[in-house]
């Protein structure tokens, strides 16, 4: 049972609190599996408690539990005016079970799946994500009977033990069964392209376009409760939203706007030109700063003395250290292919490869 969790936009340039969502219901990262009891992590793994799939069972139902103690002493303590000391972690607990914040939990297997959404409907707490849970195909109805939504990843499988039986088709299976599903992606690369993820639930199991891109849209804003203001475009809901250079579930599609809250934040044509100024600023530094430099390794390679280079021919040190055939070449930037780095050693002030100069 992890840490509290605050849903954010991504309002580039904010602070901590210039990022929160503003209204959305707080929610609780809790954990199954081998990650939690790491029991088959090897001889030294042995710090965690408890280690067994059952054992993490029981651990929840005594939180859970000591949660609902902790209340009933704090209500009664106000009642009467003792001193009471203050638990944060069982009255997170307990905002669990009022239903005030709700739980997003990693799972694979399911027999773990099956189990926790047994015990959320005994202690009637809401389940707002099963995520990863590669084996939902199996417990789908079962999801769908506690409105427990499903944030899978899309194709990975075999990475560990655990997720031996995924299979790609596990997202549009549970979407079929009722459920409300996502894609995400524990990898960074991955997470900047899930409009590409969402792609794959057109070619593993059949979804219209318009169903799969609501796997990274609408259906986590339903998860997360905050459908209400984003996830659509609708009237009415926040201004968040992207422009697309070709359809979005195509890999060619490329990001041409970026809008949050209305306003925008990223721009290709934008991000082109400060590109373009940025490279000619840079080219105008070196400039500035090479003539220094060759002066520099200059007298190093005077100080030096001639060396010879394998074919046994002379030739001053310096514009060996350079890179350059001879000291009429000189000039670094009369080659259109050369990349000049600005913290070279002298060995890479010259990095043409592609032959057009004869270097």
């Amino acid at each position: 049972m992890g840490g509290q969790n605050q849903v954010i936009k991504l309002r580039w340039g904010s602070d901590a609190e210039g990022l929160k969502f503003e209204g959305a219901k707080p929610g609780v990262k809790f954990a199954l599996g081998e990650n939690v009891k790491q029991s088959n992590w090897g001889e030294d793994a042995t710090s965690r408690y408890p280690q067994t799939r059952m054992g993490v069972e029981e651990i929840m139902r005594d939180t859970f539990a000591a949660a609902r103690e902790y209340e009933a002493d704090r209500d009664g303590a106000k009642g009467s005016g003792a001193p009471f000391r203050r638990d944060l972690r069982l009255e997170a607990a307990g905002e669990i079970l009022r239903g005030d914040r709700i739980v997003h939990i990693h799972s694979y297997r399911q027999d773990e799946i099956f189990m926790f959404a047994r015990l959320a409907k005994e202690l009637g707490f809401t389940v707002g994500t099963f995520q990863h849970i590669l084996e939902g195909y199996k417990v789908a109805d079962e999801l769908a009977a506690i409105g427990a939504g499903g944030s899978s990843f899309s194709d990975w499988w075999a990475y560990k033990f655990e997720v031996y039986d995924a299979i790609p088709y596990n997202g549009p299976l549970m979407h079929r069964a009722g459920v409300v599903v996502s894609f995400n992606s524990d990898d960074n690369e991955l997470a900047t392209r899930l409009n590409t993820e969402a792609a794959k639930a057109v070619k593993y199991g059949g979804l219209r376009d318009e169903e799969a891109l609501k796997f990274v849209t609408l259906n986590p804003a339903k998860q997360l409760r905050i459908d209400a203001r984003v996830g659509s475009l609708e009237p009415g809901k926040d201004a968040d939203l992207v422009l697309w250079s070709a359809h979005p579930l195509s890999s060619f599609a490329r990001a041409e706007q970026t809008w949050i809250d209305g306003r925008r934040y990223f721009s290709a044509e934008e991000d082109r030109q400060l590109r373009e100024s940025n490279a000619q600023e840079r080219e105008r530094l070196i400039a500035k700063a090479l003539p220094e430099r060759i002066k520099a390794l200059k007298k190093k390679g005077d100080q030096a003395g001639e060396d010879k280079d394998d074919a046994g021919d002379k030739k001053p040190g310096l514009w060996r250290r350079l890179g350059l055939a001879n000291p009429a070449a000189a000039s670094l930037t009369e080659c259109p292919d050369a990349l000049l780095g600005p913290y070279h050693d002298g060995r890479s002030a010259h990095t043409c490869t592609s032959g057009c100069c004869g270097r």
